[in-house]
């Protein structure tokens, strides 16, 4: 892949007329559009459709954690819609994760598409030492995202979703082609918002980062495709 097809913009709004914005001024520029929980409760499947009407890829991040049947059978009806890749928790267990991962390729067979890469949450960007020990958990965030990416590797799926932090960690725990979706990147001297665990994109992908999810920095700026194509340039000149 080249750096542009590594950026994935999170599409963080829920009307139309903020995603026609968005997809329109960006799709040539970046690799993929995240639709997070936000976008997907204001508009649903009809968002994914709209996204690939116009030639984008999605990846669909709502994270899902349940029992392995209730997985399963969304994850069965979100193959279908045709997403390039999603995303359960892997503290839904291996189960849950195994189970999910035989579904989306039995679906994907089933209907002739090609099944989307599935992908398991670690720990939140948006969590650190304190946060994490204050959960329960009794190893730190580095440590549980090695464990669960682990274990996630072993149900069968294609990849984690991690801090850039921790991306080197999974690259040498896990499989070759064992893929790192990294949160948490930001320019240098940009705002962190809610994050916590945090690199710049050239940082993410010297540090074994596959694909990078990138915000506001992108959308809330004043110019969105060179905030794009900036990023970009960071990442083709480690």
């Amino acid at each position: 892949m080249n750096a542009k097809e590594r950026l994935i913009v999170a599409l963080d709004v829920d009307t139309i007329e903020e995603v026609e914005y968005l997809v329109n001024e960006l799709k040539d520029e970046i690799g993929m559009f995240k639709v997070g929980l936000q976008l997907y409760t204001s508009m649903g499947n009809d968002i994914i459709a709209y996204i690939k009407q116009r030639g984008g890829k999605v990846f669909l991040d709502l994270k899902l954690h349940d029992i392995p049947n209730t997985v399963s059978e969304t994850v069965r009806v979100l193959t279908k819609s045709g997403v390039d890749m999603m995303n359960v928790h892997s503290q839904g267990g291996y189960e849950m994760m195994k189970l999910a991962k035989e579904t989306s390729v039995k679906t994907a067979n089933e209907f002739g598409i090609k099944a989307p890469m599935l992908i398991a949450v670690t720990i939140l960007t948006s969590l650190g030492d304190n946060e994490v020990e204050e959960i329960g958990y009794t190893k730190s965030p580095k440590e549980m995202v090695e464990h669960l990416g682990l274990l996630t590797d072993k149900a069968g799926l294609d990849g984690v979703v991690c801090s850039p932090l921790e991306a080197g960690i999974i690259k040498k725990a896990c499989h070759d082609g064992f893929i790192t979706v990294t949160p948490g990147v930001r320019l240098a001297g940009g705002d962190v918002g809610d994050q916590k665990r945090i690199t710049t994109p050239g940082q993410a992908i010297k540090g074994g980062s596959t694909y990078i999810v990138v915000g506001r920095p992108i959308t809330k700026a004043e110019n969105i495709k060179e905030a794009a194509k900036k990023i970009v340039a960071e990442m083709e000149g480690i």
